[in-house]
């Protein structure tokens, strides 16, 4: 390759950066090199003496970002708009310059990736917000301007320290919260994983370097096995005359301290820290792959995913096994095609990459481009910027589901997802009118949490609408910004009306009806509110939309009718129905079920939360906004609720698996188990298991526990 001469006098810490940005981009053609130094120029002059924080010419973070670019093997047009992606924003020249120098295309990428003037906002806040959804907007008419300012954070992210701590941890928790989701969204997985890495060495700096000398410690102790096991799987894929490139992949630092956390466990704890890529060169060779590692190494159950018959939302392909390897250690091994493991190291980039004129467009940018489309959905059903933020955030959520339509359409939803989500999934118009869904042929309340495999079908009616309570168990972006444009474009009357009859309903349940019918108890109200200048009709309206729970206004009106109608007025007992609201919640510190002793908390803004009657947040609430609360029949038996219970035994053999079997026995269903404490080797010791649960009620819990408690070795349960 011939680098084209320069067309500007690059000075001497300029000079080798541009060089190694022509190293990069050697699969341009000649013409286009040209072009490219004619755009490196122009951002050279550009930004003239301008210094980074570093103290070094700012023209090198553009020519760096431009050669990480050309690393993903990014077109001309993707390189130039890096070289110039901070001049519209840093400099005097303006985008019609551009456009006159490099065409219409380059200069609507710059502008893309130029923030807005912070003069035009309130709060900075607001700023950040909307310059987000102006890059996201840009994005959606084309995608090559998310993948250069992936880079620009990416270089960033590796030269944040000049930054003062503040700015290093603010720019971290962006890059955590907003890009590496995005980058994991377009399938750049190497750019996710850095991104990840480069925001927690920011944001915890000490714990970043224990993790790194503990794992420096860890390859050099598992070097043995490690290289035994990549001669292994070498010896018998050669043996099975399967042609495949075996690697060894790390577990990045930020994945691994997550793990720690989230399972309270040591370093020395996490066995998966290492893993194997096996890289054939067809997708029947990846399953004779497969059958081939599990016959030298068994399989460990519930650990085999096959990602190539159901592909990840954002087009990413592959098998996935966890081994039982030597010394018992587990393997995880991903196994996929060369175009597979391309796409899932470069994602939409890689549709990008210099093909000599090919025309094919991969999964990940089919898969992409429907992202984009959902992002335009978004952005008409948002009020303002921040609210379209918070919407991309959801939609960026990295776990999913996989749903089948009874016709065998696959769609793909966040954890967590209810047929709400799966209903607007299918279209805004069946999510409107939802009634009903059956799961697996099987009528469930519309807040059932989704499985992947699950066969749906949505019931609609002419006469459905959505409903405020829906946005409590609304799991996905675009569910939630429909209903809420929905529910926003309501008419006021029907509102309004539907307030009323809430409103009358709360207050029949707490008052004597002689009272909660009184026109002199309405009268004071009234007075109440044209003293404090609130509309009644204003309140009606709230209720109605979900945005004040009616038991709170119900207890305003008991206070008044306590002043004025002579004495204490004794208000009655709350009916919880077990499926929250909107407004209304079962306590996560304490996870209430049908049968327990229960009081209600009504919280200003945040609605009516349902507790235990032993919750010691109870003794921390002034007892004016508590309630006596009561299960209505119809929450037992409606769904499952969670509870963790704590289990004490003396350790042997198959003990957990005798314990799992006892609360199956039982119908109940285990959603995580962690272990709290192990035996010693080599000793009979004590073992504590803490198991979330799904049960009816407190009955179902009960008869869970006695289970447990023929079990020889468990000496006791605990209920949280």
């Amino acid at each position: 390759m011939s680098v084209p001469p320069p067309l500007a006098d690059y000075d001497a810490i300029t000079a080798p950066v541009r060089e190694m940005l022509f190293r990069k981009a050697d699969y341009l053609s000649a013409e286009d090199l040209q072009v490219l130094e004619k755009a490196c120029a122009f951002a050279f002059r550009a930004h003239g003496s301008q210094k980074r924080q570093s103290g070094e010419p700012y023209i090198t973070h553009p020519i760096s970002v431009t050669a990480e670019l050309a690393g993903w093997r990014m077109d001309l047009q993707t390189l130039c708009a890096g070289l110039m992606h901070d001049v519209l924003e840093d400099t005097p020249i303006g985008k019609a310059q551009i456009a006159e120098a490099f065409g219409d295309t380059v200069a609507e990428m710059v502008d893309g990736l130029s923030k807005l003037d912070k003069l035009e906002y309130d709060s900075q806040a607001e700023h950040q917000a909307e310059s987000f959804r102006k890059l996201i907007l840009a994005m959606t008419r084309d995608v090559r301007v998310i993948i250069v300012k992936l880079a620009d954070r990416l270089h960033n992210m590796r030269t944040l320290g000049a930054k003062n701590a503040q700015s290093r941890r603010r720019i971290a928790t962006e890059t955590l919260e907003v890009y590496a989701p995005i980058a994991n969204r377009l399938g750049l997985n190497h750019v996710y994983r850095e991104l990840q890495d480069l925001s927690f060495q920011a944001m915890h700096p000490s714990r970043y370097r224990v993790l790194q000398r503990a794992m420096a410690e860890f390859k050099k102790s598992g070097h043995d096995v490690i290289e035994r096991v990549l001669r292994e799987f070498s010896l018998l894929l050669t043996g099975a005359n399967i042609e495949a490139q075996i690697q060894g992949r790390e577990k990045n630092l930020y994945n691994i301290h997550q793990k720690m956390v989230s399972k309270h466990l040591r370093f020395e704890e996490v066995l998966d820290i290492y893993g194997f890529r096996v890289i054939v060169n067809s997708v029947s060779a990846c399953y004779t792959a497969l059958g081939a590692l599990h016959s030298l190494y068994k399989p460990r159950p519930g650990k085999i995913k096959d990602y190539i018959a159901i592909p990840k939302s954002n087009g990413y392909k592959s098998l996935h096994t966890t081994l039982t390897g030597p010394y018992g250690l587990p393997i995880e091994v991903q196994i996929r095609t060369r175009e597979m493991h391309s796409i899932a190291e470069s994602g939409v980039a890689s549709h990008w990459a210099y093909k000599a004129g090919e025309g094919k467009e991969d999964e990940a940018s089919l898969r992409t481009n429907q992202w984009l489309q959902s992002i335009l959905d978004l952005q008409t059903r948002s009020d303002n910027a921040i609210e379209f933020l918070e919407h991309v955030k959801v939609d960026l959520f990295p776990n999913e589901v996989y749903i089948f339509t009874p016709k065998g359409k696959i769609f793909t939803l966040p954890r967590g997802a209810t047929p709400i989500d799966f209903a607007y999934a299918v279209h805004t118009d069946i999510g409107n009118r939802c009634v009903g869904a059956r799961v697996n042929k099987t009528p469930v309340p519309l807040r059932t949490v989704l499985k992947t495999g699950d066969t749906v079908e949505i019931i609609t009616s002419e006469h459905g609408k959505p409903s405020p309570a829906w946005l409590s168990f609304a799991a996905s972006s675009r569910a939630r910004s429909a209903i809420r444009s929905y529910i926003k474009n309501t008419s006021r009357e029907d509102a309004v009306a539907l307030g009323e009859r809430l409103l009358a309903s709360a207050l029949s349940s707490l008052l004597p009806r002689r009272i909660a019918e009184s026109d002199e108890l309405m009268e004071k109200y009234l007075e109440d509110l044209q003293a404090r200048q609130i509309k009644f009709d204003d309140i009606l309206y709230d209720i109605g939309l979900g945005r004040t729970q009616p038991v709170s206004v119900a207890m305003e009106v008991a206070a008044l009718a306590g002043r004025h109608l002579g004495g204490e007025v004794k208000l009655g007992t709350v009916k919880i129905f077990g499926n929250e609201t909107s407004r209304a919640h079962l306590g996560k510190c304490c996870m209430p079920i049908p049968g327990d002793n229960v009081r209600a908390v009504i919280v200003k803004d945040q609605g009516m939360f349902v507790h235990r009657d032993t919750c010691p947040l109870l003794l921390k609430t002034d007892p004016e906004h508590q309630l006596d609360a009561d299960w209505a029949d119809i929450a037992v038996g409606h769904r499952l609720y969670d509870t963790v219970v704590t289990v004490s035994s003396v350790d042997t053999h198959a003990l957990l698996a005798a314990i799992t079997s006892a609360i199956s026995d039982s119908g109940g269903n285990i959603a995580s188990v962690d272990t709290l404490t192990s035996a010693q080797p080599g000793s009979e010791g004590f073992a504590e298991f803490r198991f979330r649960l799904n049960v009816r009620d407190l009955k179902h819990l009960q008869e869970i526990t006695e289970n447990l408690h023929h079990i020889p070795q468990v000496r006791k349960v605990v209920r949280e």
